[in-house]
């Protein structure tokens, strides 16, 4: 491709050492070419998501689409999986930080996510040395030397490296395009698939990765389009590019076939994006009272509403060929033995209903999980590197009622409490430049702070009693945030809080859990403060 200076790109950030290395002119060029194809394609699918919300709110429920059958009833398979990729039984998610990516190349488990979305506050610094970062791992030079002068550097088979991109709704706002910002998706993925592209097939791997918070088969379409014109540009052969696709928000669990029949060439699988989805499923049926959920830690995976989920993901990326990913562990270990203990067994019963439902591998949070739940897998797998074997053709068919089913469940002063602590304490580390935080034993995303703040909203806006009679009301959750804001203060000490942003970040929560109209993503307005 020509270089050329002028891309019709501004950046409002000064470039220093690490700008120059990853936004070349001819990286430059490239991601110009993606924003002034793609972006009012990406603009026009947003705004189509309001338009289904707004008929979700007016008292439409989500259902299976009318208009494809010929796509579900066709028989028809995915193009195929990458060797690389056939054994993906053991995931690993973090930031892109330098030291989390060198540990999770180099623990026990087949494929490391490096996320550039929920696990990561997008600062531009962060952004930037992400991307040096995976660009260093995929040259096997990475290495990282903390204060104590220990070194950490890749083992001599690592993981198989997975780029997660940022949604859609996501801006990159130290771009402009036009005068606004561009999407964040774009400039993730411009920047890693052409810095990374030809070491990565001589590495005998390719440029891999995972898309979130898809609503509909359109948007997927439109990746299979950036997808297409990326290979043809680079003379690269159809399907070069490869992506999972999470399943996490509730539009989307309606669409399975048809998304995975519009990036066929493309996918290789779909995944249980659980915690996202438990926030979906609240955030789209926000306005239905008879679809509140109870507490967030009484909703598991269990729950006929998420189990449905679950198989129903399974029973349709395997007729097709493709994988179906489990979701994510997010347990850490504990130093003490006994609780550690019951840790792992949580862990292990998770996992083992994940493998005995047919899910291809799943996800981890902290390699110390990596051993316990490759032993799941290496049990229910055996000889195999996967189970696409496992076809569900036992099933009933799934029903949009099963997917929609209210979840039991009590609502509790406590789990209010916890709920505004685990936000609190969420909020203020996103907004300070760190995604992915370790709260009360959990390692805590973007998607679990939704969860957490959207319940309160919504109990609120159905006027829901707890379960000792109490009615959730602004009022309630303005003196329970006050309180618990002091609760945090006591149990982090005052230096740690004092040097913090919890007044912000009390705020920010105050003001997007009480306003009337429900914000999609905390992490929009807590992008705001951010650098």
């Amino acid at each position: 491709m020509q270089a050329v200076v002028e891309t019709g790109l501004e950046f409002t950030q000064k470039f220093g050492a690490q700008e120059k290395q990853i936004l070349t002119v001819e990286a430059q060029n490239f991601l110009s070419e993606l924003v002034t194809r793609f972006t009012s394609q990406r603009n026009a699918l947003l705004a189509q998501r309001t338009v289904i919300q707004k008929e979700i709110d007016n008292g439409k429920l989500p259902d299976f689409l009318a208009d494809t059958q010929s796509i579900k009833k066709q028989e028809w398979k995915i193009r195929g999986i990458p060797a690389d990729l056939l054994d993906r039984r053991v995931e690993i998610t973090g930031p892109v930080e330098r030291k989390m990516v060198i540990n999770a190349l180099n623990a026990n488990v087949k494929v490391f996510m490096a996320d550039f979305e929920d696990s990561l506050a997008p600062s531009w610094e962060k952004v930037i040395e992400g991307q040096i970062n995976l660009h260093d791992a995929v040259n096997r030079t990475i290495s990282y030397t903390n204060e104590n002068g220990k070194l950490y550097q890749l083992k001599a088979d690592p993981a198989v490296l997975i780029c997660r991109v940022r949604g859609l709704h996501l801006p990159e706002k130290h771009v402009l395009w036009e005068g606004k910002p561009i999407p964040g998706a774009l400039f993730d993925f411009a920047l890693y698939f052409y810095h990374n592209y030809q070491q990565l097939l001589k590495n005998g791997s390719g440029p891999y990765f995972y898309l979130p918070k898809l609503q509909a088969y359109q948007e997927a379409a439109w990746w299979s389009e950036v997808f297409s014109f990326t290979e043809d540009s680079f003379n690269l052969p159809r399907g070069t590019i490869k992506a999972t696709v999470l399943i996490e928000t509730l539009p989307a669990v309606f669409q399975m076939d048809e998304i995975l029949y519009h990036m066929r060439d493309h996918i290789v699988g779909l995944n249980c994006g659980r915690w996202d989805y438990i926030f979906s499923y609240i955030k789209t049926l926000k306005n239905h009272a008879d679809r509140v959920l109870p507490d967030r830690q009484s909703v598991t995976m269990d729950k006929p509403f998420l189990n449905a989920y679950s198989r129903l993901l399974i029973k349709t990326c395997h007729r097709r060929g493709a994988f179906a990913m489990g979701g994510m562990a997010a347990f850490i270990p504990s130093k003490d033995a006994q609780q550690n203990e019951i840790v792992l067994q949580k862990v292990q019963a998770d996992k083992e209903l994940e493998a005995r439902n047919g899910h291809d591998g799943t996800w981890v949070a902290h390699p110390g999980l990596a051993d316990t739940v490759m032993a799941v897998f290496d049990k229910a797998l055996g000889s195999r590197q996967n189970q696409l074997d496992v076809m569900r053709e036992q099933d009933a068919a799934i029903t949009a009622n099963e997917l929609l089913e209210p979840c039991p469940g009590e609502r509790t002063e406590n789990g209010m409490r916890a709920n505004i602590r685990v936000a609190l304490q969420y909020i203020e580390a996103w907004i300070c430049g760190n995604g992915c935080v370790p709260i009360y034993g959990l390692m805590e995303d973007a998607a679990t702070a939704e969860i957490s703040r959207t319940s309160i909203w919504q109990w609120i806006r159905h006027q829901k009693t707890l379960s000792d009679g109490q009615k959730v009301t602004k009022e309630l959750f303005n003196r329970l945030l006050e309180e618990e804001f002091n609760v945090v203060k006591q149990e982090l000490g005052e230096a740690r809080f004092n040097s913090g942003r919890f007044a912000e970040a009390a705020k920010l929560m105050q003001r997007i859990t009480t306003q009337d109209e429900l914000i999609d993503f905390l992490t929009l307005p807590g992008y705001e403060l951010l650098d």
